[in-house]
Parts: C-alpha cells; structure tokens; sequence
C-alpha cells in the first residue's frame, strides 16, 4: 500500500518533533527498538571522527521504505545532490535523526556506497515500524471495548509507535479513571500477523481490577462549616454508607450518589468546596493542602483536607455604574440583595446573569444581547464589601437569521411556525426558551440536544439564532397478548405523531409505511377478547388546522361491544364445582398477563377458567358507539401557554337485557349522550417525558342539553321505564386538575436533577334533576387504572396503594365526585436519546364520593410508596409501583395495605 503524504505536511511534522534536541549518533546506523544488521559500506581509512572529510553528494538514494515516495523522504533528509558536507558530520546525524524522531521508522541509517574523486554517492537504508492489521481488547465488556475503540483511533493501516502506544496507554487509563478505577493495569502485546510482511495483531490486555471507593473524608481548620455541609459540597465524591455520629445525614442524603473516586471530579469537588464558602460569605476561604491515602489492603482511600477559613464578609454598599435604560431603583428591585446581607458570591452570580429573572435577562428580553453586566470590587473595610456593577448597554439587536439545521423528520414549516425567534424583531432571550419549549413540546427533538444558540453580529448590531435539532422518533406501537377467563385476549395500536395527511395519496412522500411530515397526530388501537369483547378506536388532530394559527382540529371514533356469561352456566357445572361467581367474569392482558374478577367475593379465581369460553351468551350484550369533534386555539393572554378548546361529543349506549355494571336497574334499552365541553389549559414544561420545570393546569365543563326542563316527563315518577327514563341522558360535569414541576438543582447546570412534582386533581358530574342523574360518565378510583369499568361507561382515576376500583367502583357503586393529591421526588437514572428511567418516591391521597354532598377534601385515603418509570422509544411509557395504603377504603375492614401497580402509555 502506498501512502502519498504532502511533503510539506510531513516535513513540518519532522521538524516539530524535536530535532533540534537530537544528540549526536553513529555515522553508519541509529536504532531506537531494533538490533542493525551492518551493510556494505564503503571505509577510507583517512575519514576519521578526529579528520572529517569534505565530500559533494552526487546522489541520494532511499532503501527500505514502501509507504512514501522517495523525493518525500529524501527532501526531508536535509541532504540535497550537490551540497558539500563533512564524512563524518552534522549533516549525516541530523538527517539520522529526522527519520527516528518522526515515529515512522524504528532504524535508520547512512551509507556511504562509493567515492569517485571528490564526489559521493549515499543510501539512506530505513525500517518502517510495523502497521497494525487488527486490534484486539480482552479482559473488559463490550460496550467498553467500543468505546475504546473510538477514543485511541486505534485502527487498521496505523504505525505502531511509541509515542502511539504510550498515547493508548494514558487514553485507556484516563478513561478508567473516569470510571473509577484507579488500579487498573494493562499490557500491549504485538504479533507479527501471518502472511503479511509489515503488520502486527495488537492485544490489549486490561485488568480493570475493582473501583476505588472513598472510605472516609476528614476536614481539618473547618469551624463555620460543619463537615455535613461540605461532605454534601461535593457531589461526587462521597463516602461509604455509614451511620456513624457526623456522617449518618449525609450518607442517607447521598445514598444514591456515586462512591467510586474520580480524579476529575474530585479536582472539581475542591472548587465547590471553596464556592461552598462563598456562598456563605468566606471570599478569602483556601484549601491548604489535600492528601489522598491508600487504605492498606482495600480497594478504598481516606482523604484529608486542610482548611483556611478566613472571616466572613457582608456586603456594605452596591452602586449601578453605566445604566440608562433602567433606572438604579428598578435593578436594585430585580437584583434583590441589599446592603446588610452577607456577601454570597455564588447568589450574586444568580441573581446577575444566572436565573431566568436575573438583571442580564432584563436586558436581554429587550434586544440588549450586547450588554455586559460584571460585579467589581472596590472597596473592602474590615469585614464590609463595596460593589460596583458596571453595565455595558449596548444596542438594541434584532434577528437577522434564522437558521434550522438537523430537521429531517418534520417540514420545515412544522417548526418555524413554532418559534416566537422570527426575522426582523427584537432579540428576547425570553423568546428564545419560550421557541425551545415550544420544540420540545413537539416531541419530535431530543430536549436536551437541540439547544437554540444565539450568534451576535457586532458589526451590524444584529444576531442570528441557530436551532440544532437533534430528531427522535415520536411513533409509538402498543402490542399485548394475554389470557383470561374468557379466553385468548390481544390488543394492538398504533400512534403516528408526525402525520401528514395532505400526502395521503401521494406514494413518493411517504416516509416508511405512512406520510409523514406535517405533525400531525393518527391513532389506532383494537382490542378483543373473541366473541366477549371487541373494541377500536380511531383519532386525528392537526395542531395547526389552516396552517395559517395554531387552531386545533380533533376527530375521533370508537365502537365496543361487549357479551355476557350464560346465567344458565352457573346452576350447572360451575355450581356442582362449587365456584359460583354469580357475575360476569372480566380479563384484561398486558404483554402476557392476564386475570379475572369476580365481583361476589372480591378475589380473583382461576378454576376452570377454560369452561368460560363455552359460556358465550349472545342475547346480553352492551355496545357502544362514541363520536367526538374539536377545535381548539392557542391564546395570547394571559400569555402565550393557554389554550382554549371546544368539543362536541356524542355516545351512544345500546344494553341488550345486560345485567352488569348497570345504574338503577337500567338493563334493556338505549341511552344517548350528547354534549358541549369547554377546557382551558395551560401547560409551560420544559421536556414531555422527563419534566423538570414547569406546570400544566387543566380546568373543564362538559355540559349536556337540560332535557328534563322542557321534555314534560314526571322523572320522580317510580314507574317510568328505564329505558324512557335514560334515553337521552343529561348532567353537568366538572374537573380541574393542576402538576407543578421544582427542580432541587438549576436544570441549566445539573442535567439530571431531582424533581419535586405536586399534582391536585378533582372533579364531580351532577345533575339538572335529581331523578335523573346520568348512569354513565362516573367515577370509578383506585388501583393503576390499568383494570376497571368497560371502556367509555366510566372515568378511571388511579390511586396507589390500594385496589383497583376499591375506592369506588368494586360493587359497581361508582363516585360522581372525587379529588386526588399526590407528591412525587422523581430522580433520573438514565437520560438519553433512546431511553429515559427515572425512579421516584410518593406520598397519595384521594378519595370518591357516590353523593356530591359528602364530599370533604379532608376525608381522604393515604398512601405512599415507590417506583420507577421507563420511556422508550415505539413503546412509550412503562411503570411499575408498589404502593401501601394506610386506611381502610370504603366498605372495607382492612387497609389498603401493599400493591403493586402498573403503568401503561400514560402515567398514574
């Protein structure tokens, strides 16, 4: 193979390498790794080191080497035909001395071939090092195999070196530094490789042997701090869990923080320490000395730090220097420190360019880009401070372009609509995170990759915004397979985020199986239990209806239908078996499982659950039929994260001599459902899937026609028929429902961040006339809302720790209102493009009333417990709790007690 390199990029890189510094060597051979087989070489007895003889070469000629051209390495010989050097001299030994030091060659040497008179005729013999064939890594995993494979470039064609390998060797300890593992060892073994002259198998041999773990971290010269607070200063270097007197909070404060020791981040650590003390007023805090001490015989290190407090420092006076777009008062008002307060370096840097209300962000919402904010120091008296925070204005910058780049999922329309970042106007950096909510809310980026970047123009007083979109895929596909009583049960559905129905008929633009483009939203989903149960559902939105406003369009449909067990079953075999259940016998399966219920003991049964599927009654039967439009706009005040939406729906009940889950003896007959619903909604989180700030508010009427005030029926008549009674069904339903997202940490410098998440929810459906509430439409709490009441009949709400439907729903006493409380701690174990699992903590409570007037939001059922929560791409949401409820739910003698709960396509 040969290798044409640049002769001038070659021979900068000879020169760099040191040549200058090379000591003097043999005239006829030098050698850095290879013994040197002597060649012909042509002795004067007169040419000595003592008397040099001064010779003009007549001729260069290279040997030895087959990657690069001769003119290459003769040019970078320094020796040219026609100079005069000294035999032996300079000139030889520096030439000598450019091949070796380049790393290409592992021995070089200069012959002298012949003499004629005054001329001479040399050879430049060199020995290129070997090349690698195939690289090897034993003794680790796979995944940290690939990853050294990209950090040492370690490749086929690439010469083994010294300076390659002892680059391997520091890359491969840097990386398991970073891991923890300080001890580890490795070995690089070269083999000739067989067949091929020049080449050599690397082996890399690495023996990670176990992490290195902090045991204990002591502090010395600390009295204003204790070393609880330090200890939590550093946040990634911790001990071992302990619960000894001093260390026991913060061990369980940091149970779930990394124990092995990391070099980088221990450095980083010892910077937080001394920002720790500034934030408390310490500016002249110093960390002394630092040792680190092997444990002997462990795998652990003690750490002693050494101290210097100083004296604490507060703040005497603060003066607004170069403001003129602002006056002093108001930036006082936004900085909120004040003369008095202790000098907290780490609050004054918040509060000046950190926090989204920060002073800088007064001025960068107001197209001052340019404009530079810095605290100075100007006089220090005994323990006072006097700051000077000198403004640089600047000039007001609008946006000159707007650049997109990455998009491949969506038409570039799809997004620039989003922005609130458009040319022409006013730079706001308020604009700016407002345009990245919006993205992320798409769900069609990765939120934490496609972070806009303003790019000032000092020169035209303008700036550019550039959005790197990084795509993800959106669509999801649910499939399941399970048993039950009743037989073989499957569900399938299908969720395309990116629809575009304009292409439609339009093969060329399809993207896989469907269009794609335009953000639009399709869903399928059918379920069935064979001839007991059949469901499908289908809906479409286009969030900007027009492509002119964001006006939300959404059609909907769905049809079940569901048959019962022949009542006949149970005076027969299933009597004689001694399970009599007395009621329909329900299944629901999710990936493979599979139960059913029995409603007269509250258990669940699996004896001849294989008799059921013989059952098949076809005469009681309930369908459903429900169609739904709506339209929905964005508004502008109070600002711009409200919507407001308008449905109409209608449902459709047809019960054929059914017997379950009915209201008031309502078995035969059909009923109607039609109503307006008005929602408002405001959501500002910043990510869908993992939320680390923001809220979302919900408030909504449904509200149907008030038939009984103008159909002239006597309802509190006890003899009209259900079926006149329940034909049109009417009520007036209400629901609010409120999540507020705290991050514990700023999301702009911790990534993974804990969340706290506070959710209030309730809701309750009345009616116009007493003797004519709906039987339809109701609540049925408790459980993982996984299991409940047939589809569309009732609104599952979850509570955890306790059973499904317990709360109400068990005994068919479904609630017409209810309210719900939960506070989670969510912590993000993995956060990443293709998979996001966080794990968190909650605290519940909730409960459902079947009379409106003894609602109490003080009567309510706790419960608390843990879980965690897996988002994958095509898939969705995954989740499992356990729960443990505290009371007793009602019409129960026992708590809640423990539960696990599962979580499917939307959260609890």
């Amino acid at each position: 193979m040969h290798y044409r390199l640049p002769a001038l990029l070659l021979l900068v890189g000879l020169l760099c390498s040191g040549v200058a510094n090379a000591k003097p060597r043999s005239l006829h051979s030098v050698s850095d790794t290879t013994a040197v087989t002597t060649g012909p070489v042509v002795q004067d007895p007169k040419v000595s080191y003592e008397h040099p003889v001064t010779k003009t070469i007549a001729e260069v000629k290279i040997t030895g080497s087959t990657s690069y051209d001769d003119f290459v390495l003769s040019s970078l010989s320094g020796l040219n035909v026609g100079d005069e050097i000294q035999i032996p001299g300079n000139a030889l030994t520096s030439a000598v001395n450019r091949y070796l030091q380049s790393g290409y060659f592992s021995n070089a040497r200069v012959l002298v071939r012949r003499y004629e008179g005054n001329k001479v005729f040399l050879e430049i013999a060199l020995t290129e090092r070997p090349r690698i064939n195939a690289v090897s890594f034993t003794g680790i995993s796979k995944g940290d195999r690939e990853d050294l494979e990209k950090r040492t470039g370690l490749r086929k064609g690439v010469q083994v070196s010294p300076n390659v390998l002892d680059r391997t060797r520091q890359l491969v300890k840097k990386y398991y530094d970073e891991k923890g593992y300080r001890d580890m060892r490795m070995s690089i073994k070269q083999t000739n490789t067989a067949g091929q002259q020049g080449y050599v198998d690397l082996t890399i041999d690495i023996d990670r042997s176990g992490k290195t773990k902090v045991r204990n971290i002591y502090f010395e010269g600390n009295e204003a701090l204790t070393p609880h607070q330090l200890r939590m200063a550093m946040g990634k270097t911790n001990e071992g869990f302990s619960f000894s007197r001093g260390r026991a909070l913060s061990s369980l404060l940091k149970i779930f923080k990394q124990k092995k020791f990391v070099d980088a981040d221990y450095k980083e650590d010892l910077q937080n320490l001394i920002k720790k003390y500034h934030a408390f007023g310490y500016r002249d805090a110093e960390l002394i000395s630092d040792s680190i001490v092997p444990v002997p015989g462990e795998r652990k290190i003690d750490i002693y730090l050494k101290l210097n407090e100083g004296k604490k420092y507060y703040i005497k006076d603060i003066r607004f220097v170069g403001n003129t777009k602002y006056p002093a008062s108001v930036l006082e008002q936004v900085l909120g420190i004040r003369s008095g307060d202790v000098y907290d370096q780490k609050r004054l840097e918040n509060r000046l360019s950190i926090d989204e209300d920060a002073v800088s962000n007064l001025y960068y919402n107001n197209g001052y880009i340019f404009a530079g904010v810095d605290p100075v120091e100007t006089n220090i008296d005994g323990d006072s401070v006097s700051l000077d925070i000198r403004i640089s204005e600047g000039p007001q910058a609008t946006i000159d372009k707007v650049k997109i780049r990455g998009n491949d999922i969506v038409y570039e329309d799809v997004v620039r609509r989003e922005l609130y970042t458009k040319p022409g106007m006013l730079f706001s950096k308020e604009d700016l995170m407002n345009s990245f909510r919006m993205l992320n809310q798409l769900g069609h980026f990765d939120a934490e990759k496609s972070i806009p970047k303003p790019v000032p123009n000092p020169q035209n007083g303008t700036v550019d915004i550039e959005y790197d979109l990084t795509p993800k895929s959106n669509d999801q596909l649910n499939l399941s397979i399970g048993w039950s009583q009743t037989g073989l049960i499957g569900s399938i559905g299908f969720t395309f985020t990116n629809f575009s129905i304009q292409n439609l008929f339009r093969p060329s633009m399809y993207k896989g199986i469907i269009p794609q483009g335009d953000g639009q939203k399709l869903s399928i989903s059918g379920q069935t239990n064979a001839r007991y149960y059949n469901q499908i559902s289908i809906s479409f939105s286009d969030p900007w209806f027009g492509k002119k406003r964001p006006n939300l369009l959404s059609v909907s449909a769905f049809y079940s239908r569901t048959t019962a067990i022949d009542q006949r079953y149970y005076s027969g075999q299933m009597r004689n078996s001694g399970y009599y259940p007395g009621g329909y016998g329900y299944g629901y399966g999710y990936g493979g499982y599979g139960y059913g219920y029995n409603r007269y003991n509250n258990g669940y049964n699996d004896g001849a659950s294989t008799l059921y599927e013989n059952a098949y009654d076809s005469d009681k039967s309930l369908s459903i039929i429900g169609l739904s439009i709506a339209n929905g706009r964005r508004l502008n005040w109070p600002d711009n994260w409200f919507q407001l939406t308008a449905s109409l729906n209608y449902t459709h009940y047809r019960l054929n001599n059914w017997v379950y889950n009915t209201f008031e003896n309502f078995h035969h007959g059909s009923a109607n459902d039609i109503n307006v619903e008005l929602r408002i909604d405001r959501n500002s989180i910043d990510n869908p899937v993992y939320t680390r700030r923001g809220s979302e508010f919900s408030l909504s009427v449904s509200l149907t026609p008030p038939y009984s005030l103008f159909d002239k029926k006597d309802y509190s008549n006890p003899t009209l028929p259900t079926a006149d009674r329940y034909r049109f069904i009417e009520y007036h339903k209400w629901k609010y429902s409120g999540k507020i997202f705290l991050p514990l940490m700023n999301p702009a410098t911790v990534k993974r961040t804990p969340v706290l998440m506070a959710r209030l929810e309730g809701g309750i459906i009345n009616s116009y006339n007493k003797y004519k509430r709906s039987p339809f439409g109701t609540y049925y709490m408790g459980g993982d809302m996984m299991s409940g009441s047939m589809s569309y009949m009732n609104e599952t709400i979850g509570l955890r720790g306790y059973k499904n439907g317990s709360i109400a729903g068990a005994n068919y006493d479904y609630a017409y209102s209810y309210m719900r409380a939960s506070l989670e701690l969510r912590y993000p174990l993995i956060f990443e493009q293709s998979t996001t699992v966080w794990v968190l903590a909650f605290a519940e409570a909730g409960n459902a009333w079947q009379d409106i007037s003894r609602y109490n939001p003080f009567d309510l059922k706790r419960s608390a417990g843990l879980g965690v929560r897996v988002m994958m791409p095509m898939i969705g949401l995954l989740g499992l709790d356990w729960g443990y409820g505290f009371d007793r739910p009602n019409g129960y003698q026992e708590r809640g007690g423990s539960n696990i709960h599962f979580v499917l396509g939307r959260d609890l």
